[in-house]
């Protein structure tokens, strides 16, 4: 793994160590809330639909987010949409510890996170070109993955023992410290305007003109395109988190120890794909579309299997692959976006990329109802294959792109304010 970024950029160092602190907490979180959900309702459509209430609000934060991210100083607005989620954690600790918690406390706390959280994400995104340097993205984008991992490793797993353990209240707890020690690491962070060309015009015509452009840009970019829909392809067909505390009941016959142990599988695998990633700095869209469809095809292996070690063994597969692919998606994502669009294009990649495995989720839950969870996990595994082999065949552009190469049929559609078409293209 290349630690360059580490190395050479204490800003990036600080902001790395804030988020793998709030993002264990997070995680931790999940699990508690998948096992509150599941207590108090018996219903897998529900730990869906709690997802999907995370995703709404979360739309509408990053539109806001990815226009306030290209107007004013990007590390302002990461840490005052932080401090906030100290507080939505301490209200569900609140909630846990009452004699009988509320179901719809979960879903306005739940709406409230992926408000805050899509109102500082593009920010966050913004500024990791800032911090490195473009030749360093590929890094930065494997190391920022791999912390995700590592928190996806630690924080189910400690969840869950927290949950059949102390109980669900702590696992709330040390989420609201979590944030607590990003906010604080943000403080120490060099401020981090928004470009200049991008930092006028104030009012509400100007800010949905703003997010217009970034939609044009996107639609003017075949790679982008390709890219959105892929990690569709991966995301919306694909996501059994929200069936893990079913299927460790029914299919592994184990408690909330076994579904920390699901969550934490795909990020043993994923931490093994980081730490042999280097590699992605020289590759491209093939790479891309061969780690989406060993996501997909090792679901549908997971599915199929009743015995625990394999299953965990597949879902370690599955969570390279996904390494793997969010490390390319990502820095061809940046590759691809001028620095006076990063912000609003990042909000409409965070729009997807959050709302795919919510209305995933929320798939799942419905079908597991209908079908079981097995034949729902099977089914959307081989759903993501069939459309990651369309994708592909429909995206020449996907299939060429390379770190650090333009294909030259990019172009971004002219606007005012964004930059010349070569340039939307090319940078």
């Amino acid at each position: 793994m290349d630690l360059t970024p580490l190395r050479e950029s204490r800003d990036f160092r600080l902001l790395y160590a804030g988020f793998l602190g709030a993002l264990i907490g997070t995680l931790m979180t999940s699990v508690a809330v998948a096992v509150q959900v599941y207590d108090l309702t018996g219903s897998p459509a529900q730990i869906g639909l709690v997802s999907l209430a995370r995703a709404l609000p979360l739309v509408v934060g990053v539109l806001i987010g990815g226009v306030l991210a290209d107007r004013g100083d990007r590390r302002t607005l990461m840490l005052v949409t932080r401090l906030p989620l100290t507080l939505v954690a301490a209200g569900l600790m609140v909630n846990a510890l009452l004699p009988q918690p509320q179901l719809w406390v979960i879903y306005v706390a739940t709406g409230l996170t992926g408000l805050f959280a899509g109102l500082g994400g593009p920010a966050m995104l913004a500024a990791i070109p800032a911090l490195v340097g473009t030749e360093r993205l590929a890094a930065a984008g494997a190391l920022t993955a791999a912390s995700t991992q590592l928190a996806a490793l630690l924080g189910p797993a400690l969840g869950g023992v927290l949950v059949a353990g102390p109980g669900l209240a702590a696992c709330f707890a040390v989420d609201a410290a979590g944030f607590l020690v990003f906010s604080v690491a943000l403080l120490f962070v060099r401020p981090l305007p928004a470009p200049q060309a991008s930092a006028t015009g104030k009012g509400l015509r100007q800010a949905f003109g703003a997010v217009a452009d970034g939609v044009r840009f996107v639609r003017g970019h075949r790679l982008i395109v390709g890219l959105l829909l892929v990690d569709a392809a991966a995301m919306v067909f694909t996501m059994p988190q929200a069936l893990y505390p079913v299927l460790a009941d029914e299919q592994f016959g184990g408690g909330p120890g076994v579904v920390g142990l699901l969550y934490a599988a795909p990020a043993l695998g994923a931490l093994v794909g980081a730490a042999t990633s280097g590699w992605t700095a020289r590759a491209g869209g093939h790479a891309l579309i061969g780690a989406v469809l060993l996501w997909g095809l090792s679901l549908v292996g997971f599915g199929l299997t009743t015995v625990l070690p394999l299953a965990l063994a597949l879902l370690a597969l599955a969570g390279l692959g996904d390494l793997i692919s969010e490390t390319l998606r990502s820095a061809l994502l940046q590759h691809g976006t001028p620095d006076e669009l990063r912000g609003r294009v990042s909000g409409l990649w965070m729009v997807q990329a959050t709302v795919s495995p919510a209305l995933g989720n929320a798939a799942v839950g419905f079908l597991a109802e209908l079908s079981g969870a097995r034949f729902a996990v099977v089914t959307g595994g081989v759903v993501c294959v069939v459309a990651t082999l369309a994708v592909a065949a429909r995206f020449p552009a996907l299939r060429a792109a390379r770190l650090g190469v333009a294909p030259p049929s990019e172009r971004a559609a002219p606007s005012e304010g964004v930059g010349s078409p070569r340039e939307g293209a090319e940078r």
